[in-house]
Formats: structure tokens, C-alpha cells, sequence
């Protein structure tokens, strides 16, 4: 690809210190945020995590009455099913691997809950396993640059870009594209004037081509 290397640059220009928005001090409050994040931006994630982590560890989360999550959680979308991943999530870690997240993805992706996606948001971040989590915005982004086609799936625009980009830039390269995705390549009224990636951009060549 022609513009891998402006790509490249000009995400390290916007964000050379990219990293994980969701907060978290243990590996197994970053997965349960990772889980909670499933439709959900990481600010109200964020929220609700602060309050479940100040009041309950990992053993108390996989003793509490689903109803009980449920409460703490509800402001996240579809709350009834991922507090009953909480708590099986818990169960499970406390009983398999005495309340660690293992570096095991076939495991981790045996967890309710628990996708591809995810997993490689989570091995990336606790064991720098290189991967690209491609969410929304990745998405996105991927297709307006014209990496990934309008019909791809997020596994075969995980695929272009793995094959695109080199490995040891995979884990930044997902969060830079999460976080340009969010706040510069956005859904609605992207800020496409002052970026530096336009002459590469299929969105902008169609919109340009539209206010002729």
C-alpha cells in the first residue's frame, strides 16, 4: 500500500502516546472493561467500573446475586446479559487460574462475553501480544482510507491490516485508529480539513466529488 508509511507517520504525529482508554489497575478489571465496553463507549464504561472496582474485588464480583451486577451496571447496553458474564467470568478466573487472566487465548475466548476482538484487546495490553482489535471505529477508518472494502467483516479488515502494517506497530497502530476513529475520523461530521490523510481518504474524495 502506497500510503502505509504516511498513515504511519501521521498517527504518530496526532497520538505517539496511544493507549487503552478504559481505566483499570488488574488484569481481570481490564477484561470485565473490555466486556462492559461492547456498545458502550469506555467514558460510561469508565463510570460504572469505578464504582464495581471501589466496592468489589474479583472473589466478591463471582459471589454477588446477578441482580446485584445488574444494579451497578445498568447504564451500559444489554446490562442483563453482561452481568451474568461478570459473574461467570469471575467464577471461572478464580477457579482456573486463582484470579489471574492467563495468557491463553484459547481459554479466554471460551468466556462468556469474551470475543476475538476483545481477546486481543486484552492479551495486547497485559502481555504486548501483537494484535489489532478492530472495533467501530477501526472499521471506519479502514474503509475510508481505503484498506478495507465497504463489504468487509472486521475479521478480513483485521486480516488487511495485519497484512498492511508490521507487526511490532500492530498493538499501537489499533489504539491509534481507535482513538483517531473517535475524536478526528468520526462517524458524523468527520474533521476532514485539516487532515493530512485527504488525498488518501476514499471518504472525502466522495464527498468532495459530491459538492462539485
Amino acid at each position: 500500500m502506497k500510503n502505509k508509511e504516511q498513515i504511519i507517520n501521521y498517527l504518530e504525529e496526532l497520538y505517539p502516546n496511544a493507549e487503552c482508554e478504559l481505566n483499570y489497575n488488574k488484569d481481570y478489571e481490564l477484561l470485565i472493561a473490555v466486556v462492559l465496553s461492547a456498545q458502550c463507549t469506555d467514558k460510561r464504561v469508565n463510570q460504572v467500573t469505578k464504582e464495581l472496582f471501589n466496592q468489589y474485588n474479583l472473589e466478591e464480583i463471582s459471589k454477588l446475586d446477578v441482580k446485584e451486577i445488574e444494579t451497578i451496571i445498568r447504564s451500559v447496553g444489554t446490562y442483563t446479559r453482561k452481568a451474568l458474564y461478570l459473574k461467570e467470568i469471575a467464577t471461572s478466573l478464580i477457579q482456573n487460574y486463582q484470579g489471574k487472566v492467563p495468557n491463553d487465548r484459547e481459554y479466554l475466548e471460551s468466556l462468556p462475553g469474551v470475543g476475538h476482538k476483545t481477546c486481543n484487546v486484552v492479551l495486547s495490553n497485559l502481555y504486548n501480544v501483537p494484535a489489532i482489535a478492530v472495533d467501530t471505529h477501526v472499521s471506519r477508518v479502514s474503509k475510508r482510507l481505503g484498506i478495507g472494502k465497504d463489504t468487509d467483516d472486521v475479521v478480513k479488515i483485521e486480516k488487511k491490516l495485519m497484512k498492511i502494517f508490521p507487526k511490532e506497530k500492530w498493538s499501537k497502530l489499533h489504539h491509534q485508529l481507535v482513538l483517531f476513529g473517535r475524536y478526528h475520523c468520526k462517524s458524523l461530521k468527520p474533521d476532514c480539513n485539516f487532515c493530512k490523510l485527504k488525498n488518501c481518504c476514499k471518504y472525502h474524495q466522495h464527498i468532495m466529488k459530491n459538492n462539485k
